[in-house]
């Protein structure tokens, strides 16, 4: 899953990206200060859905969406401003947006928002039913040994078949999904559970040891597991 913020205010790019990333840590997150660069992130990136601020300087979120809609380009919409007009309404309405986001963005309606879209666009996330069931798999059963063959079996498809979709349809291979996944539970146990040790964190987010989990940790986060929860203090 690919989004793009576009605004030409870096801490309303941030603020949007960190709500964002809170609730859906594992979606690629682009951002762009201008329509420009958007434009060549959109025509370089399979964006499934943008944040367009309405008014930038040069080319305004609504303009660039006029683009983008000529273009034929199938991202979805969500314009967010500043400025409580019902004309920006009916404009983002016509481009068919799917929603209009007021600033300063409020993390329950931002929620509700993707909430909406998710719903009706699983296909977003997983095209195919037997790449749901592997990202279902791994959401239940993450702390324990998974394999893609086994996994394959259940549903039952190939496993070369079933490793071909995911990778093409999630955009990483199932070991690395499934190691990134394990580290957004492990940061979310270190937040939760200060008093745990670190042998503790990596059972319980799936990593056959402290050592593995570890380095996985620092390679992926470029920090070790023990300085993140310093920085939690």
């Amino acid at each position: 899953m690919k989004l793009l913020i576009v605004d030409d205010e870096y801490l309303e790019i941030e603020q949007i990206r960190f709500l964002l990333t809170k609730h859906f840590p594992l979606w690629e997150i682009f951002d762009a200060e201008d329509a420009s660069i958007a434009l060549k992130i959109l025509e370089k990136e399979q964006i499934n859905l943008a944040f367009l601020d309405i008014h930038m300087p040069g080319e305004s979120g609504l303009e660039l969406a006029k683009k983008l809609k000529q273009r034929k380009m199938e991202t979805e919409l969500i314009f967010v401003t500043a400025y409580q007009d019902f004309d920006y309404v009916k404009q983002a309405l016509h481009l068919h947006a799917l929603d209009y986001l007021v600033k300063p963005v409020i993390e329950t309606e931002l929620i509700d928002v993707m909430k909406k879209y998710v719903a009706t666009h699983q296909q977003a996330v997983a095209k195919s039913q037997a790449v749901q069931h592997v990202l279902s798999k791994i959401e239940t059963s993450f702390q324990e040994k998974l394999n893609l063959t086994e996994i394959a079996n259940e549903i039952p498809v190939n496993p070369t078949y079933l490793s071909r979709k995911f990778s093409e349809e999630i955009g990483k291979t199932f070991q690395e999904y499934l190691t990134l996944y394990r580290i957004q539970k492990a940061k979310g146990l270190l937040k939760k559970h200060p008093d745990w040790s670190m042998i503790m964190i990596a059972e319980h987010s799936g990593f056959n040891s402290q050592h593995h989990f570890s380095n996985t940790f620092k390679k992926m986060e470029h920090i070790t597991p023990s300085h993140y929860k310093e920085t939690l203090r």
